[in-house]
């Protein structure tokens, strides 16, 4: 039993204004552009994680309106949650983990976003679901 592997599980908000814009990060451990998301804590449940998430990297309180994706990176051992959010108040402002904070158009995702984290977003935007492997950078085709 003791070779069970570790996983870790996080949760990511895709924010979506009133005009359709994207909520979205620059982090500050590695620059890289994401939706707002984290590890889930110790007895928090999935929405509970994202809310928090949302609220301490952006300033922004959101409510949860549904999972949009469910992700694993296959080099890390990360599985993460993806819910499409609204905003319900407070204003962007970067954090202690978000160096930059800013509402985006959906042609700006893929620009930048790596692919792994570009999906997200489209998915949040789209009717279904998606389940989805990545490296960490790219997606990895469906075997």
């Amino acid at each position: 039993m003791g070779d069970q592997p570790k996983y870790s599980v996080s949760v990511a908000g895709v924010v979506i204004d009133e005009a359709g814009h994207v909520l979205v990060i620059q982090r500050r451990d590695n620059g890289a552009w994401e939706a707002p998301g984290g590890i889930l804590e110790p007895g928090e449940t999935f929405e509970q994680g994202v809310i928090r998430e949302v609220r301490e990297e952006t300033g922004i309180t959101v409510e949860v309106e549904r999972l949009t994706g469910v992700y694993k990176n296959m080099t890390r051992d990360i599985v993460a949650l993806v819910y499409r959010c609204r905003a319900a108040s407070g204003a962007a402002e970067p954090s202690d983990e978000a160096r930059r904070v800013l509402w985006v158009v959906r042609d700006d995702v893929d620009s930048l976003m790596t692919p792994a984290f570009a999906i997200r977003v489209h998915d949040a935007l789209a009717d279904v679901p998606a389940s989805r492997a990545h490296d960490g950078t790219d997606i990895l085709e469906r075997s």
